[in-house]
């Protein structure tokens, strides 16, 4: 049972959907929410690492491996990097 004072209810006690002030918004399928991007780096290099939109990938040139990006997540694991191609 909700009561006024519950922050999932209105005024009027009617149910009300909770805003999170550290949602993440919705991004397009395939892309990767920029912030996140500000903040990744190369877990081999710990360098940059530049994405790729065409590809859906994040490149490190030092490490010369390409991470994949599957269903907007970055898969930031060396095992599951392709070499980077000359």
């Amino acid at each position: 049972m909700t009561t006024p004072n519950d922050p999932g209810t209105a005024a009027d006690g009617d149910p009300k959907p909770l805003e999170s002030k550290t949602a993440v918004p919705q991004t397009r399928p395939g892309t990767v929410d920029p912030r996140l991007l500000e903040v990744l780096v190369c877990p081999v290099t710990k360098g940059p690492l530049e994405y790729d939109a065409e590809a859906g990938e994040l490149v490190s040139r030092a490490a010369r491996l390409v991470y994949p990006i599957r269903e907007g997540i970055p898969i930031m694991l060396p095992e599951e990097a392709r070499p980077l191609a000359d």
